[in-house]
């Protein structure tokens, strides 16, 4: 080149040869600078179309819809896939928010507007908001939005920013999670939980509502643990399913049905406008339930006792409305099942009366407040005291004495009665040791004691009672335990096997108020019974030709099964008289002595063994001569 150059140079001279020079190396650099830079724009516009691309496959991978809005133009545009969620593929849009906004759920609308208001004002750095859009075939879908707002300092922002997120799939697995929370997996009614919810509800809007009046409907099937054990645990549970959907068309629109648990069920009434609607539903319940449901093969006749509890402005809580209907359910079954009754205020008082009593027997066994007391049984023929009935009584701190009536149906209720009949078992057992170490004679003082269906249903029965034998050391055969025919309504193997294992003991069983409720001769056939009482009521009535007859053939029945008869009742000593001659030979009233603490009964005791052969034999003129004229007080 430089040789080149050397001929012009000569010509033109140098000056004018650098220049060119200089010319043409620029002109290469500038050339070789715009090579740099467009080589640098296209791996700019590379990068930029690879970013481009993987926002775009991340944004399709998410499932998402995007949407920008310039606030400044007030324009929102919205990507396909928003389109897609909501079926508007192929439907002209707006470039506008209200495209959006307009198609939400009416009950989300002011939610979602505060929400981007909120973004908006910088007073939430984000916005997020689950939310209902109308889709284009007009069903509602849930979606999620989040956004972030691009701002410029402090200034109101420029645009919003966002995607959206179908959740509809996700909501209605969390509805069907609620759903099964809130009903019964059975009958698919409300279960106690949600019940419990709505009622609380209810009563909030009353007690805010002086105007206004709820109901609630306690229901509670009668004898359903008989039927259930019956027909078998699915049988039961169809003809639950079965009484629901009867129950269900008893109730108007708006009113909760529920199934609290087992074979209860209620039903809330809210708004009520007469209080008469409630006893017509009750009514209705009553009526679906009369005739008789299906199963498999048989038929069932199922019945309920239903309580009704009124509520306004003045009740303190829901669960003052659920005892007042429970508590006059309870008056239903005692009044006898298959019937309603409605809550009054005065039960109230009577409840809370009940309740505090209820409070005070759990702790008289550790304060030493229960006393047991005994009435004579004498033998018919010659009036000796044979046995004692071990009678429970409760010295109350501030009732005073109260007997067995006022207080065994509440141990029963509570619980406690198992532990209450044990402690009076090892007293009477005790109390009977000392008494035929003390009296003995050829045929040994006997006792007998109460057992409640309740504590014959317990398994550990027959092991406390050979437990308590032996630790009072008495023959099993010195005791008889009392059972009452209500028992056998309800008997089942179990508690057959429990009576013959007593049975099996040497132990005695006396079927008690013989003649009343549920009495059936195949009873003592069927079961181990040493004795039957006659109840007092045929005894009381013996000059009644019927009751007489009655009496006349218990007691030949009984001798032919080898039984004794023991008539309670005896009030004067012409009908032990009459009840001697007609067979009975053993006797239990006033007429012999009123139950009586044991210091006093000793003495009844003491008395008999000291009275000589002609002041023991018993004329027929007077039997319990003896014994009035031992205690003057005790006699009819």
């Amino acid at each position: 080149m430089w040789a080149a150059l050397l001929p012009l140079a000569a010509v033109v001279g140098a000056p004018l040869l650098w220049s060119l020079v200089r010319q043409r190396r620029s002109r290469a650099r500038r050339a070789l600078e715009m090579t740099r830079l467009d080589n640098k724009l296209q791996r700019a516009r590379h990068a930029l179309r690879q970013s481009e691309e993987r926002y775009a496959l991340a944004a399709l991978a998410a499932n998402d819809g995007l949407w920008d809005w310039d606030l400044v133009r007030d324009r929102c545009d919205f990507s396909p896939r928003w389109r897609g969620m909501l079926g508007l593929e192929h439907t002209a849009l707006l470039p506008l928010a209200r495209e959006w906004l307009d198609r939400v759920h009416p009950d989300d609308a002011t939610r979602l507007r505060a929400d981007i208001e909120a973004l908006i004002a910088g007073t939430s750095p984000r916005l997020e908001s689950e939310h209902r859009l109308r889709h284009a075939d007009g069903t509602w879908r849930w979606v999620l939005v989040r956004a972030l707002a691009l701002r410029e300092g402090d200034a109101r922002p420029l645009r919003i920013a966002g995607s959206m997120t179908d959740i509809s799939a996700r909501k209605r697995a969390e509805e069907e999670l609620r759903r099964a929370a809130m009903h019964d997996a059975l009958t698919g009614l409300v279960n106690r939980a949600y019940f419990l919810e709505s009622l609380e509800r209810a009563v909030a809007r009353v007690q805010r509502r002086p105007d206004k009046t709820i109901a609630l409907l306690f229901l509670d099937l009668d004898r359903f643990k008989q039927i259930n054990d019956g027909l078998g645990h699915l049988a039961g549970d169809r003809l639950l399913t079965s009484i629901a959907r009867r129950l269900q068309g008893c109730v108007r629109p708006g009113d909760v049905l529920a199934r609290l648990g087992g074979d209860e069920f209620a039903v809330l009434l809210d708004d009520l406008k007469d209080p008469t609607d409630a006893t017509r539903i009750a009514e209705r319940m009553q009526e679906a339930l009369h005739g008789p449901l299906r199963n498999d093969e048989s038929e069932v006749i199922v019945t309920a006792s239903i309580g009704i509890a009124f509520g306004g402005a003045d009740l303190e809580g829901h669960e003052e409305l659920l005892r007042d209907a429970d508590l006059a359910m309870y008056r239903a079954k005692a009044s006898g099942k298959a019937r309603f009754e409605v809550f009054d205020t005065g039960s109230r008082a009577t409840e809370r009366a009940r309740m505090e009593l209820e409070n005070d027997l759990r702790r008289a066994l550790e304060r030493g407040e229960l006393r047991v007391h005994y009435q004579p049984i004498v033998d018919a023929g010659d009036g000796r005291i044979v046995a004692f009935e071990a009678l429970a009584r409760w010295a109350h701190p501030q009732r005073g004495l109260l007997n067995a009536a006022s207080f065994i149906p509440l141990a029963e209720e509570s619980g406690t009665i198992s532990a209450l009949g044990r402690w009076v078992l090892r007293e009477a057992l005790a109390q009977l040791a000392q008494w035929q170490r003390d009296y003995p004679s050829e045929r040994p003082l006997g006792v007998s004691v109460n057992l409640s269906p309740r504590e014959v249903l317990q398994p550990r029965l027959p092991s406390n009672v050979a437990e308590a034998l032996r630790e009072a050391n008495v023959a099993p055969e010195s005791l008889a335990l009392e059972i009452t025919e209500s028992l056998f309504i309800d008997t089942g193997d179990a508690t057959l096997a429990t009576l013959r294992e007593l049975a099996g003991l040497g132990v005695k069983l006396h079927l008690d108020d013989f003649g009343t409720g549920y009495s059936s001769l195949s009873y003592l056939h069927r079961f181990p019974i040493s004795a039957v009482k006659i109840d007092r009521y045929f005894v009381s009535r013996l000059d009644a030709a019927e009751c007489e007859e009655i009496v006349r053939s218990v007691v030949e029945l009984s001798k032919r099964l080898g039984m004794d008869t023991i008539a309670e009742g005896a009030e004067s000593d012409e009908q032990g008289v009459r009840l001697r001659d007609i067979g009975c030979n053993l006797l239990q009233g006033y007429a012999c002595a009123r139950p009586v603490p044991p210091r006093e009964a000793e003495a009844l005791l003491a008395r008999q063994a000291g009275m000589s052969e002609r002041s023991r034999s018993i004329s027929s003129a007077r039997v319990f001569t003896p014994h009035s004229d031992i205690h003057p007080s005790l006699g009819a």
